[in-house]
């Protein structure tokens, strides 16, 4: 089996990590948690994976307005990304690390590098999955959407994260999974690793350096 994760051969002065499907394996959850939210709100949405997958990194709040407007339905935002946040809560004791990205934090933590994580999802739900998986000491830096006026597909959280780092863009390396990640950390001027998906998903992203 293909592993999701290759660590990078070259070395940077910091390393910005994402959290959801990137540390930890908890996509599939959040896929659930949409899945069953929409479906609550009555909104008629098929809310396949790939759907799923083309608006992971951005916030709960504007993955709901894009839907909205994508399909042309009347959606209230705060009551569908509620629900959202109730399922995902029944749901995220089962949350697991992805063990090759971890054992690779660990590493650079170990050597003293510089880390951060820049998220699309609420910092205040990074902080509780890193603690949970027990890694949440190794990070000098934790963003999330609030922290940036435009999240992901724009290159802010990564910019403002290697800014903490006390880093220059360029010289930070961005492991991801997610395509608006991906196309955040080019648009900061950064290099990117990516994380494959769970191994039951078959698309694939391909790694993009630069």
């Amino acid at each position: 089996m293909k592993p999701r994760f290759t660590p990078p051969t070259n070395s940077y002065g910091g390393y910005i990590f994402d959290c959801d499907g990137t540390l930890v394996d908890t996509m599939p959850l959040h896929h659930t948690a949409w899945s069953e939210a929409l479906a609550l709100a009555n909104s008629g949405i098929d809310f396949t994976w790939d759907l799923f997958v083309s608006r992971a990194g951005m916030s709960l709040e504007q993955t709901a307005h894009e839907l909205g407007a994508q399909f042309e339905v009347a959606l209230d935002v705060t009551t569908v990304v509620g629900h959202q946040r109730r399922v995902y809560a029944g749901l995220a004791t089962k949350v697991a690390p992805i063990a090759e990205v971890v054992a690779f934090a660990e590493t650079l933590y170990r050597q003293g590098l510089p880390l951060a994580v820049a998220s699309g999802s609420a910092k205040p739900d990074v902080l509780a999955v890193l603690k949970q998986v027990g890694i949440a000491t190794w990070f000098r830096s934790v963003l999330g959407p609030g922290d940036v006026a435009r999240g992901k597909p724009f290159p802010d959280i990564f910019l403002l994260a290697a800014s903490n780092l006390e880093q220059k863009p360029e010289g930070c390396l961005v492991i991801e999974d997610g395509q608006m990640g991906i196309e955040a950390a080019r648009r900061a001027g950064m290099d990117c690793v990516v994380v494959g998906p769970p191994p039951h998903v078959l698309p694939t992203l391909a790694v993009k350096i630069g």
